[in-house]
């Protein structure tokens, strides 16, 4: 059974967004990373994807609580 994903957003210098699924382990992984500089890679769903962490001003998780009614 795959490992469940959530949907994460970074957010860079100059409004640009990145919407990724990530695994609670992936999640770990880069935000342990921020604040520092350099390439940080990640395989997300959707391929492997390269963050510049110099260029990050966030990162936003959805809750992993359940959710009730219309989302």
């Amino acid at each position: 059974m795959p490992e469940a994903t959530r949907r994460v957003t970074v957010g860079f210098q100059g409004g640009q967004v990145l919407a990724l699924r990530l695994t609670d382990e992936q999640l770990k992984s880069l935000n342990k990373t921020l604040g520092t500089v350099g390439w940080h890679e990640i395989d997300s769903e959707d391929g492997p994807v390269r963050i510049d962490l110099g260029q990050v001003v966030y990162v936003s998780a959805e809750s992993d609580e359940a959710r009730v009614g219309f989302g």
